[in-house]
């Protein structure tokens, strides 16, 4: 999964807000790298941001989605709001990546009316002030417990499971130990067999364990990413498409699922 970045904050520093032609230029760029899917997300959510209002977050979304119509390849849109999905998936998006996992009011039928397939992710808090005091007593056990519950209400919503992708959510909410254990023990964070998202691409666990600063972080994403797909994910959402699918070959000429 190529990420495009349509703030103007990102933590990465790729944010294209202002910039339709550059930004639909780098989503071609992730896809001639080989990404098999796109994620566009329109709105910060690292830590401490602030809300983007729905009609903000249009502004910058609605004309990268048109240019992109004829791309060949899926879009995620990476949303929250029920209006800004509605619209999304009416303007061609595949998926909805939702950081709330379908908890606000009217997010369950904005996608339930559709066919698209949608990623639930956990987060403890908001990222206003996610990362303030994140505490758990077992970090995979309430991850997993708290996808399950979404998982069900999905189900019930009249969502089938194989629309859904689940994602533990790295850094959102969660100490570096968090994030570390998440990743150590990956596979049991899954649920009936839904496919796992990991995004750990450039974020501050990976600074963290190698004081690196984010422009020079594409060393552990890969790590990170490789050790994600051999601890089961099935997706992984990245910032360097063509290094990432170039250390996955060389894992999976080595090691046979």
């Amino acid at each position: 999964m190529g990420v495009v970045n349509l703030t103007p904050d990102s933590f990465s520093g790729d944010g294209l807000a202002s910039d339709t032609a550059r930004a639909i230029r780098q989503a071609h760029r992730q896809i001639a790298a080989g990404a098999d899917l796109l994620d566009i997300g329109a709105e910060s959510s690292r830590p401490g941001a602030t809300p983007t209002s729905v009609s903000e977050e249009l502004r910058r979304l609605l004309p990268v989605l048109e240019g992109l119509g004829d791309c060949g390849i899926p879009i995620s849109v990476d949303t929250y709001k029920p209006e800004a999905m509605r619209v999304a998936l009416a303007h061609g998006a595949s998926m909805i990546n939702d950081i709330y996992a379908l908890r606000i009011p009217g997010a369950l039928a904005a996608v339930a009316d559709s066919d698209c397939a949608v990623c639930l992710m956990h987060m403890q808090g908001e990222p206003l002030s996610m990362q303030s005091s994140p505490t758990y007593a077992d970090v995979v056990v309430e991850v997993q417990a708290f996808l399950r519950g979404r998982v069900a209400m999905a189900r019930s919503a009249g969502i089938a499971s194989d629309r859904l992708v689940l994602d533990p959510g790295f850094g959102f909410g969660k100490t570096l130990a968090h994030n570390l254990e998440l990743l150590r023990r990956l596979a049991q964070v899954s649920v009936a067999g839904l496919p796992l998202l990991a995004g750990m691409s450039r974020k501050s666990m990976l600074g963290a364990v190698t004081s690196r600063a984010v422009d020079q972080r594409l060393a552990a994403s890969l790590a990170a990413a490789v050790l994600a797909v051999q601890r089961g994910a099935r997706i992984v959402r990245v910032h360097d498409v063509a290094e990432t699918r170039d250390a996955l070959a060389i894992r999976n000429a080595v090691e046979l699922d």
